[in-house]
């Protein structure tokens, strides 16, 4: 009963626009002062710290940053130059080149928002110029920057590897491939766009630029190499990567000699007002974690699914609808901190290996940032293409198509995203 009102409680607070990660945080100390009385408010503090401290999130405000010094050291345009000359001559080019460098910039940054805010301010508006529709524009740069958390590092992994006790490593290992799988997926689609409008041809293939551009972005294409290299072999930890992004990118800025100061302040700002948001729901979960337990309600929750049904593929279905649904309210990161410790026990349970299911979730949450009405990702290209929603919500419908069929594939043929794990850790 209990818990219930403090659910209410919540939901509550968050109808009236309370941060969610403030809500969280006074629903569970409603709870424990009335499961444990005022005394026990006495650690509380401590306990949020420590969680909001775990080696694993440190990685976060890196990759952010990593990101930010990526965009203000000139990296991005020359990544944009050097995709552009590789496949910028087919019918709708700079929509693939759009997508391209979304793959590359996932790399990186960890972060769809940071993605599609620092490619789409270059990318939407110079598609615009070339005769592409708003909605158009926005649907591809918001679509392909979900491939950002999906394709390690990916911030929502990290933080779904705190909460279900994950290797983050393998997480990112496991979303290598279906995250290319998805590039290759939406470039098809923008290429039976570009057929059906006739979009243009940005230039003839030239082997002298694309030799020309590849050695400008050789430096910058050095990026992925040392973060996912590192931690493919073993020889870094996920944390221990992002503090190599950030140091080659300073180096590879300093290189280029091509910083921007005012737009690389404006983007540490903004990262750490994001990881701030993060590490808050992250400590206010803690609080709620421990309730959790004390209730035994995962355990229940897990037990009372077991009885409808024990097969794994059935419970995986339902799970996949409730995520998606979820995706439409949630944020991320808060999907991940509200409901997977909750679910953790049922996939033990049913034998669903975590990191396998790590991907289904990071799937889904890449699905719900393209659907209304949170869509964070959506919001964010759409204000930059000052495009609308909706009109663009009905563009973007053959891209998510591209990702709820990757999130199905990956859902019941494992070994598709699972053999690169199995063979750099073994099965």
């Amino acid at each position: 009963m209990i818990l219930a009102l403090m659910f209410v409680a919540m939901v509550a607070m968050i109808l009236i626009n309370v941060p969610i990660g403030i809500a969280l945080a006074i629903a569970a100390l409603l709870g424990q002062t009335a499961f444990h009385g005022v005394d026990s408010l006495l650690s509380l503090g401590i306990e949020m710290y420590r969680g909001a401290t775990g080696f694993a999130l440190i990685s976060i405000p890196m990759f952010v940053l990593a990101g930010a010094l990526m965009n203000a050291g000139g990296i991005s345009r020359r990544l944009i130059a050097f995709v552009a000359a590789m496949i910028g001559f087919v019918r709708g080019g700079l929509a693939m080149v759009n997508i391209g460098v979304s793959l590359f910039f996932a790399e990186i940054s960890g972060s769809a928002v940071a993605d599609v805010a620092a490619l789409g301010s270059v990318m939407i508006p110079e598609m615009k110029k070339r005769g592409y529709s708003a909605p158009f524009a926005a649907a591809v740069t918001s679509s392909s920057a979900s491939l950002a958390i999906i394709i390690p590092p990916s911030i929502p992994m990290i933080l779904y590897a705190v909460s279900a006790n994950a290797s983050v490593e393998q997480l990112f290992v496991a979303g290598l491939v279906p995250g290319l799988m998805g590039g290759l997926g939406l470039m098809g689609v923008a290429y039976l766009f570009a057929r059906r409008y006739d979009f243009p041809v940005e230039k003839a293939f030239n082997l002298h630029d694309l030799r020309t551009t590849f050695v400008d972005a050789l430096p910058a294409l050095m990026l992925p190499v040392i973060i996912l290299g590192g931690i493919f072999t073993g020889l870094v930890t996920a944390t221990e990567a992002a503090g190599l992004a950030v140091l080659a990118s300073v180096i590879i800025g300093l290189w280029y000699r091509d910083f921007d100061i005012g737009q690389l302040r404006i983007a540490m700002i903004d990262g750490g007002l994001q990881t701030a948001v993060v590490m808050i729901l992250v400590a206010a979960s803690v609080l709620m974690g421990d309730l959790l337990t004390v209730s035994r309600v995962p355990q229940e929750l897990a037990q009372s699914m077991i009885e409808l049904t024990d097969n794994k593929y059935l419970i995986l279905l339902i799970l996949n609808v409730f995520f998606l649904v979820i995706g439409f309210f949630l944020h991320s990161a808060a999907a991940i901190i509200l409901v997977v410790p909750i679910i953790v026990p049922l996939i033990e349970a049913v034998g669903i290996n975590p990191v396998h299911f790590g991907l289904i979730v990071t799937l889904n949450l890449a699905i719900g940032q393209q659907t209304p009405p949170v869509a964070s990702v959506l919001i964010t290209s759409c204000s930059i293409a000052k495009a609308d929603i909706w009109e663009t919500t009905k563009v973007n419908l053959p891209f998510i198509g591209v990702l709820v069929t990757v999130l199905m594939i990956c859902t019941y043929v494992p070994a598709i995203p699972m053999f690169l794990v199995d063979l750099f850790y073994g099965p």
